[in-house]
């Protein structure tokens, strides 16, 4: 690779800014181009597996997340009234995953990505359009409003409602509301304790995690028309869960409606035949936008931006690479909607009961949905001080 090869990344998300990084280190010249005035992260906390911290190893920041992360798998799963079906310990996680899952805030993780790059790398307040993808005669054209810009490779990370993905495959059907809405909050809750838990109930669910830095992480769904909006959102969190199982009394109440973070759900149930076209491609969820109940969609784009750091000479290796991998793991998110959104009372208890059975016969069914996702491995060697497995890569082309 020579440092006159150029690339522009279209979306300064956790997906786009890994690619920069990646693709920096590789020796290219890189571009990203954010549409947002500020270089802010969308959200409000994200769990990292072990497969996207190998991932992050491979640009040399896993440990720095690891130690500023709280590692999380002490708690498991309950019911609305408190009951617990099942239950999991950090230590079980990385001895299964060979790795800790982990929990942060997003906006530490966009931070510590736009470091490592150079200062001008990051253009903010750029809209971007794919003008030409290119091909091998002939390179990619990305229009911005200060004029066009030429490069070997264009990187559409440019989230769910992705226009690069609409230029690349015009025919392709786009996002589906996948059924049901979110509400997320990181707030401090001062004298409460307990145990991390994902609470299952009647088309809801509600999950309370610890920050490290003290705060707490709550997000909650429920099956609702699309766009459904309510004037107070923490009024609505209040009406669906303010009678459930401690602590979510407690964060309710801590909370301020201005905290509360309310996104209806998408995802692309139809897969898209390719992750490339020309000299573009895509990464995150512009490629295979998925619900967020296997806590994968940012692990999934990690994965891609260090996958195509490696074949980003041959990006049909990329798409082989990654769209068998990805579409696995978008349906398994799917199905798991389906599993834990349910409004069906015949169904929801005979959920609960297959669960708490398995969950005494062995490992969490939370641990064993990981199985095939979190024990992943990149292609390429760390960088950073946690060692190889120099076991079997699973889920991958090399």
């Amino acid at each position: 690779m020579t440092a006159s090869r150029r690339a522009v990344v279209i979306g300064g998300g956790i997906g786009g800014l890994t690619a920069a990084a990646a693709l920096h280190q590789g020796g290219w010249r890189v571009t990203v181009l954010e549409r947002a005035r500020l270089l802010e992260p969308v959200g409000a906390a994200i769990s990292l597996a072990p497969n996207s911290l190998r991932a992050l190893d491979v640009i040399g920041l896993g440990d720095t997340v690891r130690d500023l992360a709280a590692w999380q798998g002490d708690g498991g799963l309950r019911t609305p009234s408190g009951r617990w079906l099942s239950r999991s310990s950090a230590a079980a996680a990385q001895e299964r995953f060979g790795g800790p899952l982990v929990l942060l805030h997003r906006a530490t993780l966009i931070g510590h990505l736009a470091a490592l790059l150079p200062e001008d790398t990051v253009r903010t307040a750029a809209e971007a359009t794919l003008a030409d993808p290119g091909d091998a005669d002939r390179p990619a054209v990305v229009r911005t409003a200060a004029g066009e810009l030429e490069a070997d490779l264009v990187v559409g990370a440019d989230g769910i409602h992705s226009a690069v993905r609409r230029a690349l495959f015009p025919e392709h059907p786009g996002p589906v509301y996948s059924g049901f809405t979110t509400w997320r909050v990181v707030i401090p809750v001062p004298g409460v304790e307990f145990a991390s838990h994902e609470t299952w109930g009647r088309g809801r669910i509600w999950g309370t995690h610890p920050l490290k830095d003290g705060r707490v992480y709550a997000y909650a769904a429920a099956v609702t028309p699309a766009g459904r909006r309510g004037g107070d959102e923490k009024a609505e969190l209040r009406r669906r869960f303010g009678d459930w199982h401690d602590p979510v009394p407690a964060v309710l109440a801590a909370a301020r409606p201005e905290d509360v973070l309310r996104h209806d759900v998408f995802h692309l149930a139809q897969p898209l035949p390719a992750y490339h076209r020309g000299r573009a491609v895509l990464l995150g969820d512009a490629a295979h936008a998925m619900p967020p109940t296997l806590g994968q969609g940012g692990n999934q784009a990690i994965e891609d931006a260090v996958v195509l750091a490696h074949h980003c000479g041959d990006l049909a290796a990329y798409t082989a690479a990654r769209l068998p991998r990805t579409t696995a793991v978008a349906r398994q998110a799917v199905r798991v909607a389906r599993l834990n959104m349910t409004g069906n009372r015949a169904l929801m208890a005979v959920r609960n009961t297959l669960i708490a059975g398995l969950s005494k016969a062995g490992p969490a069914l939370f641990l064993r949905g990981f199985d095939g996702i979190a024990d992943w491995r990149p292609p390429q060697p760390p960088y950073a001080s946690v060692e190889a497995d120099a076991g079997p890569r699973r889920g991958e082309n090399t």
